[in-house]
């Protein structure tokens, strides 16, 4: 028999400690094998904004499988059936974008949770009870989920509070690109009223006694998420990095071709 996997990230969250994660576009599992040996503490496979789908992930899970990383997957949308096929697949940690309101959170949360609760749909045999391994799955699988939502836009901002309360949303994770779209400041998330806006939500968050997350590449925007009370915090993604080395690389030894 095999047991239920821990999500230590959860549990970090929980417990008040700050997670630092990474966040992943490629499709290429030797890359990902390699990234979630580096250190990070949870490293995200973006399905929302890649061609990542639910074969490519679970290509992924198995590189990662074996790392002192915690897998965490961004769906495409707020989607039940793309949900129950994650979970079926054995993510146990998910960032759900674009929810705007107490209603979507909950819409999450049901999906996530089996009946009566929920509406997560019933199969033994899957990656995540270790093909009918895994004793007492279904009582249990709930506690090792952490679902986190993502708030994007003014509404969602003005909506926070509600959002928060919704029984079973483990996280609020911020982000700032289509946020600051929304505040009127295409393509400036790093703009002074773009970050007063994501301190003040993050604030909000944690007053109201969730653990919340944010997203960026500058690293002033980080430190205002920090200080805001931020735990969970990404500084990076993949495809970002490996432009800036290879850039890096290409300015460096350009001399040899004077």
């Amino acid at each position: 028999m095999s047991d239920l996997p821990k999500n230590k990230f959860k549990e970090a969250l929980l417990a008040g400690e700050r997670q630092i994660g990474l966040w992943v576009n490629t499709r290429d599992t030797m890359l990902t094998e390699m990234l979630a040996h580096t250190g990070f503490d949870a490293v995200t496979i973006d399905c929302e904004h890649t061609t990542h789908d639910v074969d490519s992930v679970v290509h992924a899970l198995q590189a990662m499988k074996g790392a002192d990383v915690t897998p965490i997957v961004r769906p495409p949308s707020n989607d039940p059936v793309f949900l129950k096929r994650l979970l079926d697949a054995g993510v146990q940690t998910l960032v759900i974008p674009y929810v705007q309101n107490a209603e979507e959170a909950a819409i999450a949360t049901r999906a996530v949770t089996y009946a009566p609760d929920g509406m997560r749909g019933v199969a033994g045999v899957t990656r995540a009870t270790m093909y009918g391994a895994v004793p007492n799955y279904f009582a249990r699988a709930r506690d090792e989920i952490c679902l986190i939502v993502q708030v994007e836009s003014q509404e969602a901002l003005d909506n926070i509070e509600e959002i928060a309360a919704v029984e079973g949303v483990d996280g609020i994770f911020i982000g700032p690109s289509d946020l600051a779209m929304s505040l009127g400041y295409p393509g400036q998330a790093t703009a002074p009223a773009v970050l007063e806006a994501i301190a003040d939500g993050i604030r909000r968050i944690v007053a109201a006694g969730v653990p919340a997350g944010f997203l960026s590449l500058d690293q002033r925007s980080i430190d205002v998420a920090a200080e805001a009370g931020a735990l969970y915090l990404v500084p990076a993604i993949d495809m970002a990095m490996f432009r800036e080395m290879a850039l890096g690389k290409v300015d460096k030894f350009k001399y040899l071709k004077d």
